[in-house]
């Protein structure tokens, strides 16, 4: 059930995303569209509740329970600019401007934009960290939120693996072709 609830908030993100996108431009209605793009955390509390009660009437916890954490972990650390990148593009859409080119980034731009993103990871990995751990002494079973563990080893190795990219590009910064 749990899975299946990911996927809807993250669908439900999108949504209000959409939503609140769509009644600010298209509508003009710029305080209902703030609202509804105020309202994507509320998609992230409601799966944060399930996953506990779930846990909390007995479940065994599994890696979808971890990955829960970890959704609401990105969503809050890169939310924001997810929600930006998408006004943007929206705005260019309904405005039917043309996309920019993107600009390829070389030397300390490159190598201070790779180390922002990996503080974002940092920031995402501490937000679900917190919420694994939270949840493992509320339900206070270690062998029932074993996975939940498992989850946070797995992540952190990611986060170590993504820091080594990352701070690589400061200690070896990227040229530009000739």
């Amino acid at each position: 059930m749990i899975g299946w609830l990911i996927i809807a908030c993250e669908v439900g993100f999108w949504v209000f995303v959409l939503a609140g996108l769509f009644a600010r431009y298209i509508l003009k209605k710029k305080r209902l569209g703030l609202f509804l793009l105020i309202c994507t955390p509320l998609v992230d509390i409601v799966l944060l509740v399930a996953t506990v009660l779930d846990l909390k009437n007995g479940a065994v916890a599994t890696e979808i329970h971890g990955i829960a954490a970890v959704y609401l972990g990105i969503s809050v650390a890169f939310g924001h600019r997810m929600i930006k990148w998408a006004d943007q593009k929206f705005y260019k859409f309904v405005h039917k401007e043309k996309a920019e080119e993107k600009i390829k980034l070389y030397g300390r731009e490159k190598a201070k934009h790779e180390r922002e993103g990996w503080y974002r990871h940092l920031l995402a990995w501490m937000i679900g960290a917190g919420i694994l751990v939270a949840i493992t002494m509320y339900i206070g079973d270690r062998e029932q939120t074993e996975a939940l563990k498992m989850t946070l080893q797995v992540w952190s190795m990611a986060l170590v693996l993504d820091f080594v990219i990352s701070f690589s590009y400061t200690i070896f910064p990227s040229r530009q072709k000739a």
